[in-house]
């Protein structure tokens, strides 16, 4: 294995006496990478979940690893990357091998897919923790512990796995409680208001869901 390259290394031996050559850039910066690569045997990777395989061409042998965690920073992620994680795969068989290796579990995911799969990973990554922040906001205005609602909020997540988004669901948008929703729209700052109007709608689709499903 070979020191890890750097921005600005010389990349024109990169690719000497390697089995993989995996590109860890943000995304806008592969290209640039790819084209400074010596195009060989050596199979070329990348683990941006949003890019296609194309991305990398002209090199022959490509792959993709893209690791389905939260990796906020080193620490947290070696931690995660070796805990069961899940990877989402194309190409080239080493890619299996990556995940094997590094003891997860891994899934194919076609190119056409990409752009799907990853704002589908924002949303249960990214925009939760938005979610949350809302309610650290709003916590501190009542002068109530974030942690009391960590709490609530890890309950509902647990209810999640066990029951699955439908029955999990409780409150006034589940139960078609609107004078309770007008109360709290009249109680928010109106900064606030889109994002909790916006989750009202998609409680109450939900709840119309599963009972359509139940009757």
């Amino acid at each position: 294995m070979k020191v890890p390259l750097e921005k600005g290394n010389d990349l024109r031996n990169a690719t000497d006496g390697v089995d993989l050559v995996l590109i860890t850039t943000p995304d806008d910066e592969i290209i640039n990478v790819v084209n400074q690569l010596p195009r060989t045997e050596t199979v070329i990777a990348h683990v941006a979940g949003s890019m296609r395989l194309d991305v990398l061409k002209p090199h022959v042998n490509v792959g993709s690893i893209h690791p389905l965690v939260s990796l906020p920073n080193a620490i947290l992620g070696k931690e995660r990357l070796l805990n069961n994680a899940w990877f989402a795969i194309n190409g080239d068989p080493l890619m299996k091998k990556i995940v094997e290796a590094l003891g997860g579990t891994e899934f194919i995911l076609p190119d056409e897919y990409r752009a799907l799969y990853h704002a589908t990973a924002c949303i249960a990554s990214n925009h939760l923790v938005v979610l949350l922040e809302q309610v650290r906001r709003l916590a501190d205005q009542v002068n109530v512990p974030f942690e009391a609602f960590l709490n609530l909020a890890q309950g509902s997540f647990e209810s999640l796995i066990e029951l699955g988004p439908g029955d999990a669901l409780t409150g006034p948008a589940a139960r078609k409680d609107e004078e309770t929703l007008q109360a709290h729209l009249e109680s928010l700052p109106e900064i606030e208001i889109p994002l909790y109007e916006s989750m009202v709608l998609e409680a109450k689709r939900l709840a119309t869901n599963t009972n359509d499903l139940e009757e």
